[in-house]
C-alpha cells in the first residue's frame, strides 16, 4: 500500500507583508487559530514564525512565540515545526533562539547561502499601510539569505542536543549535495525530511522537469534514508503539490508560500488551502498522515518533549 501523505501547512512566513492580504495571520491570535484550523483540516504539520504584531514585520521574539505555541499545542494533537530560517535580514542568533527555546519534535534548516529575490511582488502589490514593506521587498535584490557551512553545522548541532529533527529545506540540486555532506559527516541522521522548494526567487523554478531532477537526484544520493517533500511558490503550490504526490511526494501548502486560493482569489485561511490539497490527494486515492502516522514516519521524539506548556 502507498505510504500516507503528510500535509505541511506553512502559516505565516516571512516572505509576504500585510498588506498584501488581508487574510495573513499576523497577531498571535491569528496564528494561533489559523495553526489550529489548519490541522482540523488535515494538516499532520504546522510551520511555524512569528510576527511583531503591531506592524507585521518578521519576528524571532520568543515571548511572541509563547503567546500563541501553547495555545496550538492544547487545542490540537498537530506536529510542531519551527523555523531557524525566520528571515533573510535576522541574524543567526535571533533566527535559532525560538528553536533552543521550546525544542520542537521539527525544526526547518535551509541547506545553503543563496539570493532570495522578493522584489517581484512590487509588479502586483503597490499600496502599503506600513513603511517597512516596501523597502524590504525593493532592497530584496540585495539581499543573500546567509547560511554557510558553520551555520548548518551550528543548527544541527544545537537543536539535535535537544532531540528536534529537521526539515531540510533545499532550493536547488546544490542544497541536496549539502544535506548529503552533513550525512556523511553525522550531523543528520535518518530519516532525512527533505522539504524541496521551487518557485523561489534565486531557486530552481517550477518547471515538472525542476521536480523530477530534485526527486531523481535525492533518490540517488539518499536512497531510503530520506521522506520527500514539496513546495510551489504562489500560483505553483497547487499544481507542483499534486504533480509530487502522484509519485509519491508529500506536500506543504500554506500563506507562507501562497497566498492564492485559484487565478486572482486570496486564499481566505490556511485551512482552505489544506482543504484543497486534502481533496485532491484523496481523489487520487491517497491517504491523508494524522499526526501520530507523521511522527512514526519522520521518528520524531513526540510532543511530550517540547518545552512547550500546555
Amino acid at each position: 500500500m502507498p505510504q500516507k501523505v503528510i500535509i505541511t501547512c506553512a502559516i505565516t512566513g516571512s516572505i509576504h507583508t500585510p498588506s498584501m492580504s488581508p487574510h495573513l495571520p499576523v497577531t498571535p491570535d491569528e496564528i494561533a487559530t489559523q495553526a489550529i484550523e489548519a490541522a482540523a483540516a488535515g494538516a499532520s504539520v504546522v510551520h511555524l514564525h512569528a510576527r511583531n504584531p503591531e506592524t507585521g514585520e518578521p519576528s524571532q521574539d520568543v515571548d511572541i512565540y509563547r503567546q500563541f505555541l501553547p495555545r496550538i499545542v492544547d487545542a490540537c494533537d498537530v506536529v510542531i515545526n519551527i523555523t531557524t530560517g525566520g528571515s533573510p535580514i535576522l541574524s543567526l542568533e535571533d533566527r535559532l533562539r525560538p528553536c533552543l527555546e521550546f525544542q520542537p519534535e521539527i525544526a526547518s534548516l535551509n541547506m545553503g547561502s543563496m539570493n532570495f529575490g522578493l522584489f517581484d511582488m512590487l509588479k502586483r502589490f503597490k499600496d502599503f499601510k506600513h513603511d517597512w514593506e516596501e523597502p524590504y521587498l525593493r532592497n530584496s535584490d540585495n539581499y543573500v539569505f546567509k547560511n554557510s557551512f558553520r551555520d548548518i553545522a551550528g543548527i544541527l548541532r544545537a537543536c539535535s542536543e535537544t532531540g528536534t529533527r529537521f526539515e531540510i529545506e533545499c532550493y536547488d540540486v546544490s542544497h541536496l549535495y549539502n544535506a548529503l555532506f552533513f550525512l556523511e559527516q553525522g550531523l543528520l541522521k535518518p530519516p532525512i525530511f527533505i522539504q524541496t522548494v521551487f518557485g523561489a526567487r534565486g531557486g530552481i523554478g517550477t518547471h515538472y522537469e525542476d521536480v523530477i531532477t530534485m526527486r531523481r537526484t535525492a533518490d540517488r544520493l539518499f536512497g531510503n534514508a530520506y521522506t520527500w517533500s514539496v513546495l510551489g511558490v504562489g500560483r505553483n503550490q497547487i499544481p507542483i503539490a499534486t504533480h509530487a504526490a502522484s509519485i509519491g511526494g508529500n506536500v506543504r501548502v500554506g500563506l507562507e508560500d501562497s497566498l492564492w486560493d485559484g487565478p486572482g482569489k486570496f486564499a481566505t485561511s490556511n485551512a482552505v488551502q489544506v482543504q484543497r490539497i486534502r481533496t485532491i490527494l484523496e481523489a487520487m486515492s491517497l491517504e491523508v498522515a494524522t499526526p501520530d502516522e507523521a511522527r512514526a514516519m519522520l521518528q520524531l521524539k513526540g510532543r511530550d518533549a517540547m518545552k512547550i506548556a500546555a
